[in-house]
Order: structure tokens, then sequence, then C-alpha cells
């Protein structure tokens, strides 16, 4: 049962919400802006209620399949880590779809789905990093990265489960991989700020 629910987890976080609403726009985000499926190309492109809508559906496809796991497994002895397995599949989902060729977005709104509903408390303390850094320094990217960087060290100074951080670790890690073109341009100063309309 558990593999049904990782597979369900996959496929789920597979959908590009972000390229369905664009399309639906008349937009292929793929094309334009930064070429991202995710809310930030979304909301630079099509403007900030549909960057919203495509936000809140890539977090709900972290939170899902780990809600249904958690009333599936609710008496099992490793409940958490079959909540955090179901969770990690649909953020793999939206990193690498099958729908798309295994191209898919940089995984942070999913990944902040999935971490509000594995602890919400720190998972605020990354949201006052990724916040302060967009403030400060302008970079929607930086502060992604920042944040993703936080949240297994939030998680640890928390005294969450060796599970949750194990997990973050690896989200970190992938999500780091998929701005690897943000990073070079932050450092070679090319980076295009939050207020930009295109990257």
């Amino acid at each position: 049962m558990i593999l049904a629910v990782i597979l369900f987890g996959y496929l789920l976080g597979s959908i590009p919400f972000g390229l369905l609403y664009g399309k639906l726009a008349g937009v292929d985000v793929r094309r334009k802006g930064s070429g991202n499926i995710g809310a930030t190309n979304v909301t630079r492109l099509l403007g900030r209620k549909l960057g919203i809508l495509t936000l809140a559906s890539d977090m709900a496809k972290g939170i899902i399949p780990m809600a249904i796991a958690s009333q599936f497994f609710a008496q099992e002895p490793n409940v958490e880590l079959f909540i955090t397995l179901a969770g990690t599949a649909a953020f793999l989902g939206h990193c690498f779809p099958v729908y798309l060729g295994f191209k898919g977005g940089k995984g942070v709104a999913t990944a902040l789905g999935i971490y509000l509903f594995l602890s919400p408390v720190s998972t605020l303390w990354a949201i006052l990093v990724f916040i302060s850094t967009v403030l400060i320094r302008g970079y929607v990217s930086l502060g992604s990265l920042l944040a993703s960087a936080a949240m297994p060290l939030i998680l640890l100074w928390s005294d969450r489960s060796g599970i949750q951080i194990g997990s973050a670790v690896v989200i970190g890690l992938v999500i780091w991989i998929k701005h690897h073109t943000n990073i070079k341009r932050l450092l070679n100063g090319t980076e295009d700020g939050w207020k930009e309309k295109n990257r």
C-alpha cells in the first residue's frame, strides 16, 4: 500500500499546474521569462492571482499525499517514514515530472507544503529566512536557496526526527541543483531582482 501512496504522490507532484494555468491564459511559461513552471515565473508573466494559484497548487501537491499517508498508516509504527516518503515523492514529481520528460520546476513551493505539514513552526523560521533575504538582497532565488539550506539546521535545532532532517537534506540538495543557473547568475551579478518582469 505504501508503494501505491508513493506512486500517487509522484504522479500528483508531476502535474505542472503553472504550465496548465499558463496554457489557459494563452501563454507557455516554459518559453518566456525564466522558462520555469513555478509560481515566481507565472507571477511575472501572468500576474499575482495566477501566481498565487500556482503557489497554492504546488504546495497542495506536497500536502495531499502526506495527509493520505497519515490517515492510511496512522496505526503503523513507521507512519512518520511513510508520510515523509509520500511528500518527498511529490517533490521529486514536481522537479522531475513524467508528463514533461522529467523536466520540471525547482520544487520550492512543493517543499514548502511538505514542511508546513511536517513542522509548521520550523517552517515559519525558514520563511523568515526567505523573506528577509528577498527584502534585503532582492532575489527570490537567493531567498529560496538560503531557506532550503537553513531548513535541515532548523529542524535539527527544533529537535525533529532524523527522518525529517534527512528528507530536508535531500530536498535542499535537489533545490540547489535545480537552481544551478540562478547560482551562476548570482555569482556573476546578472541575476534579475524580484521586481523585474523577466529573467
